[in-house]
Order: C-alpha cells, then sequence, then structure tokens
C-alpha cells in the first residue's frame, strides 16, 4: 500500500447565520422515503424540495452513497425527506452496503416515493424490482414520474397507466425536479399526509448530515462531474480537519482517496490544474452554503483497498457486512 500525498490550498466571501421561529399549535412532522432506481433524480428533487442543497447530484449513476436526511417545512408540517442511494442489482461490497441503505431508509418511513425517470425508453428492471420488494411488504407508495418537460404528454400518461395496473401506488405525481415544475404541489400534499406530532428538528434545520461529511461530498460532487469514465467510483473524499477563526472564516482539510498511483496524477492534472479546479469549484459552492470564507486544502493519497475499510462504511453510516 502507498500513501503519498499532495496538497493545493484555494481560497477567497463571507456572511451570515439564518434564525428559525417556533412550532405551529398543531404540528405534524413525518418521514418520506424517495426511492428509485440509479440516476432516476432523487438528489436533485431532495434539493428542490427543500430549496437548498442537501444531496449531490452528478449525471452518473450511484452518487448518493448514504442516506441523506433533507428536512423542510410546509405550513404546519415538518417534511423529513430520506434520499436514498439508487436501487440496483448490487455487485460490490459498497453496492451492497447502499442497496441495503435504500431498502433501510424505506422500511423506516411513513410514507415511500418511488421516482421514476419517464425519459428511459421503458421501465427498467430496476424499478420493477423495487416494485415487486414494495408488493412484498405489502406496502403501498406514491408514484413520482420525473423529467416530464423531456417527453409529450402522450408518453406519460401511457407510463402512468402501466404502474397504475401494478395496485401499489396510491397517488400519482408528474414533475420536474431540475425545472421545479410540480415540485410544490408534490410538497403540499405529503405535508397534508404527515402523522400529526412534534417536529423532530429546529426550523431552521434543512439537514441532519454532518457539515464534515456534506463538506466531503461537495467536493466528491466535484470529482464527479469534472472526472470520467471509472475514476469517480475509484475515488472517496474524507474532510480531516476543519478549524473555524475568530475573523469568521474556516479552514477545511480534506484528502481526496484514490486507490493507484496512476488515478492519483489524473486527479491532480497537469502541474496541479485539475485538483485546483476542483478545488476553486467545492470552495465557491462551500462558501455559498456555509456563508462565510473558507480556506479549503485538499490532498490526494493512495489507499489501495479503501472500499474494504470498515472505518469508511462507519463514517458513511452504511453497514460494511451488508449481504
Amino acid at each position: 500500500m502507498t500513501d503519498g500525498h499532495d496538497e493545493f490550498e484555494d481560497m477567497d466571501n463571507d456572511g451570515d447565520e439564518a434564525e428559525g421561529g417556533g412550532m405551529p399549535e398543531n404540528p405534524r412532522c413525518g418521514f418520506v422515503a424517495l426511492v428509485g432506481a440509479p440516476n432516476a433524480g432523487k438528489s436533485t428533487l431532495l434539493n428542490a424540495m427543500v430549496g437548498s442543497k442537501v444531496s449531490i447530484v452528478s449525471s452518473k449513476v450511484q452518487t448518493t452513497r448514504t442516506r441523506v436526511l433533507g428536512i423542510t417545512i410546509a405550513g404546519d408540517s415538518q417534511i423529513i425527506f430520506v434520499d436514498t442511494p439508487g436501487i440496483f442489482k448490487p455487485k460490490r461490497r459498497l453496492d451492497r452496503a447502499m442497496v441495503q441503505a435504500a431498502w433501510q431508509g424505506a422500511e423506516d418511513a411513513d410514507l415511500v416515493g418511488v421516482l421514476y425517470d419517464v425519459s428511459r425508453r421503458g421501465i427498467d428492471d430496476d424499478t420493477r424490482g423495487i416494485i415487486a420488494r414494495l408488493k412484498e411488504q405489502g406496502r403501498k407508495a406514491i408514484l413520482i414520474l420525473n423529467k416530464i418537460d423531456l417527453v409529450p404528454r402522450e408518453k406519460l400518461l401511457g407510463l402512468a397507466e402501466s404502474f397504475n395496473s401494478e395496485g401499489i401506488f396510491t397517488d400519482i405525481f408528474m414533475l420536474s425536479a431540475s425545472t421545479g415544475d410540480g415540485v410544490e404541489h408534490l410538497r403540499d400534499f405529503l405535508a397534508a399526509r404527515m402523522p400529526e406530532g412534534p417536529w423532530h428538528y429546529p426550523e431552521d434545520q434543512i439537514s441532519d448530515m454532518p457539515m464534515r461529511l456534506l463538506a466531503a461530498e461537495i467536493t466528491r460532487e466535484k470529482l464527479f462531474q469534472q472526472l470520467h469514465q471509472e475514476l469517480p467510483y475509484a475515488a472517496t473524499v474524507e474532510t480531516e480537519q476543519w478549524e473555524e477563526f475568530e475573523n469568521g472564516s474556516v479552514k477545511i482539510s480534506q484528502v481526496v482517496f484514490v486507490q493507484r498511483e496512476s488515478q492519483k496524477a489524473i486527479v491532480l492534472g497537469k502541474q496541479g490544474a485539475r485538483i485546483k479546479a476542483l478545488g476553486q469549484a467545492a470552495r465557491t459552492e462551500l462558501e455559498e452554503m456555509l456563508e462565510q470564507r473558507v480556506h479549503l486544502m485538499l490532498f490526494v493519497k493512495v489507499r489501495e483497498n479503501w472500499e474494504n475499510d470498515p472505518e469508511r462504511y462507519e463514517a458513511w453510516g452504511l453497514d460494511f457486512g451488508a449481504s
């Protein structure tokens, strides 16, 4: 095993904190699990529902690794969304852990929303598998047909009919998570169906994901966006240090772990150009999210077997021994 590293610091902006009010007289609160095949648009929908970035988005499948809780208020209801990793046929240990986390999120929720990308040619095997498992569990769900801006209306109606014939969907919503079309209608529907009870989180909290983990996920998203082919799946990011300063800025040190020296060279790029671009993109988004100046230090290390390290799974909230 080798463990060489390179470092890059990226700097630059300022901001303030948000404030919240109080709980309503007749509060409602509940959990909604968003499940679907990889790349159905779950993370985009979660961010649209919450009105802020809480889950990373990429055009590559299986970007979400952990169960992300996104929290939003609609009227008297606090809706807690569980954005799960895409459900697919697992091949590797990490895949198995991700799929198990997705089903766990669905089982614990008050409502399940099955998301389907209508721009696909037909109902894919992963989505059929999700429907079969929900039937097995005797669970009802709502169907969310996403990306409706990409297909003609006739196709939507045909799809809705096919899904309806499965007998497990109580309601069908058609929306576009990326444009926001139909998102508010779904949010209002969910709010009305949350169980009565006190809110679980303060009004101004939008996620329960630790800040260090969310910051690492932001940098990993940039890796997915800027690097192609297989590399992003061979890389992971961890926040090693988080230091707040009196002037309101924060210094964040992160490590990008890759599996081979050749991958390290790809992440660094020619004369460090790639890691610099990654750092700038991540810092810009972190400053926006944290509303404070960020000094971001990126290191690249080779750790050949990070995918089989139980500690990594613990940090992501995944079960290393998932079968």
